[in-house]
């Protein structure tokens, strides 16, 4: 049978425990106060992004932000707005476009190839021509594949950047977990609602664009290249040193 909500209620009412200061007010025959004060509203710190990942000092007095153990992090936002995606893009796209430019030639010249062969078929043996067109069938279909793995290749580059990425930023990430206070990083598109205080891709934007940059590897001071041999096929004298070491200027 179903019970009206006046009725559920009512219910709820009888389950209840008796109050603290009823029970009191009971066992000592005062009498129980016939309405209650309004209880205290707690202070609840504010929800900033410059105190979010304050921990409360400890004890009942200890004032503070509130930490976030949970951040949502949008990897894929991340890496397209970064300076390192953005060169990644740039590079992509011109190798691409050099890439479909080889192919336009290549198409050109075997097209040009394959009708001077249809002219020829008239002056040669059906034997003869059979294996001029297996020989120029088979070198197509080489030059064809070998496109496609240019073109692969590209493809790879693409993701393996990407992943490159990642794992450079990851320890970034820890960095700021730390600093946070946060325990875990959940992946922002697989969120239905939350709130926004707790997305740091802005923030991991702009300490990867300042700690990774674009991405292109620098130079490894120490593992520069040997200096070029004069025209004669001999190496290039050595910079006399001084008597404390260091090398002396001007050369000869």
């Amino acid at each position: 049978m179903f019970l009206g909500s006046a009725a559920l209620l009512a219910g709820l009412s009888l389950c209840a425990p008796t109050p603290l200061w009823a029970q009191t007010a009971q066992s000592t025959g005062e009498d129980l106060p016939s309405q209650a004060g309004p209880l205290p509203k707690p202070a609840v710190p504010s929800l900033t992004l410059e105190n979010r990942g304050a921990v409360p000092a400890a004890g009942p007095q200890g004032t503070g932000a509130i930490p976030m153990p949970i951040l949502t992090l949008d990897w894929e936002a991340l890496y397209q707005q970064s300076k390192w995606a953005k060169r990644v893009k740039t590079q992509i796209a011109q190798e691409s476009a050099a890439l479909a430019a080889e192919n336009d030639r290549i198409a050109e010249q075997l097209i040009k190839e394959e009708r001077a062969l249809t002219e020829q078929r008239s002056t040669m043996t059906p034997q003869n021509f059979r294996k001029a067109a297996d020989a120029f069938d088979d070198r197509a279909t080489g030059i064809r594949e070998a496109q496609k793995s240019k073109a692969e290749a590209l493809s790879r580059q693409l993701d393996a950047e990407q992943q490159n990425f990642v794992a450079q930023a990851v320890p970034l990430l820890d960095q700021l977990l730390a600093k946070l206070g946060a325990q875990i990083v959940i992946d922002r598109r697989v969120i239905i609602r939350g709130l926004a205080q707790i997305d740091v891709t802005d923030e991991m934007l702009d300490i990867v664009d300042r700690d990774l940059g674009n991405g292109t590897p620098q130079p490894v001071p120490g593992n520069l290249p040997d200096p070029a041999p004069d025209a004669d096929g001999s190496a290039p004298p050595e910079t006399p040193a001084d008597s404390d070491g260091a090398a002396a200027p001007g050369g000869n």
